[in-house]
């Protein structure tokens, strides 16, 4: 189970690292590189982004990534035949991202089913809400995987408890108000969310949405227990290439 994953490696370090890449982004060939190079630098588990035309969670940053993929030619098969190839290669957890339109068009049966056969753990799907989402509930619990839930600093204590009462895995904290890739204070007003976050679950806390540095995953610990990096992983292939995520990633561990 992935819960237990994640709490046995946190027995063995501080904080683990979760990364994100968009299939297909800057190709296929590169996306894989990018994950070979990140499990070799050490991260503990990974999102895998199915690229979607309106990724209303993400911002200027991943959108641009999501926009790239599919006018080169990604397609949730490719994604598929991609993951499916990552699982089989490397041993850290893989995840999906991505949003309800894609789930729905595949079928949330088929889809589930299909992670199942590829060994991925859960899925994160930001416009699923659970009252919306009994179809991909039901279809996830019968293949034993993970539906990931999103907390916010503007969610309130009652709706934390209900979120958590769906979520299995661990629960992704977004650190703010907004979408990915902006900066983001990490403050006593962040400590005091992630008390609250902490008060509504026993599942392991994954904190995003502004992670960029070795100081950010430093002061995360003690007060999650995944720190999230996706956009700032994308700048740096952005800037220096596929090449230079193994030394970025090594850079805040």
């Amino acid at each position: 189970m992935l819960e237990s994953y994640i709490k046995q490696r946190r027995k063995e370090k501080d904080i683990l690292l979760m990364t994100h890449i968009v299939m297909g982004y800057p190709s296929f060939e590169d996306s894989y590189e990018i994950v070979r190079q990140m499990v070799a630098a050490g991260v503990d588990l990974m999102e895998l982004q199915i690229p979607f035309s309106e990724p209303m969670a993400d911002g200027p940053v991943i959108l641009k990534a999501n926009q790239k993929a599919l006018e080169n030619g990604s397609t949730v098969q490719k994604c598929l035949d991609f993951a499916q190839k990552v699982t089989t290669d490397f041993a850290i957890p893989f995840l999906f991202m991505s949003y309800a339109n894609i789930l729905y068009k595949y079928g949330m049966e088929n889809f589930s089913d299909q992670m199942a056969k590829m060994n991925i753990k859960g899925a994160i799907v930001p416009d699923l809400p659970p009252e919306e989402g009994a179809d991909y509930l039901k279809a996830m619990n019968r293949n034993h995987l993970c539906p990931i839930y999103i907390f916010s600093p503007q969610t309130s204590d009652q709706r934390l408890s209900y979120l958590s009462s769906f979520a299995k895995g661990f629960v992704y904290c977004v650190a703010r108000k907004g979408v990915t890739g902006k900066q983001t204070a990490f403050s006593a007003d962040l400590s005091a969310y992630l008390v609250r976050c902490k008060k509504a679950t026993s599942l392991p806390l994954a904190v995003g949405f502004g992670v960029r540095e070795k100081a950010d995953v430093d002061y995360l610990k003690g007060k999650a227990d995944i720190a999230v990096i996706g956009s700032q992983t994308i700048r740096i292939v952005d800037e220096k290439g596929a090449g230079a995520a193994g030394d970025f990633i090594r850079s805040i561990l």
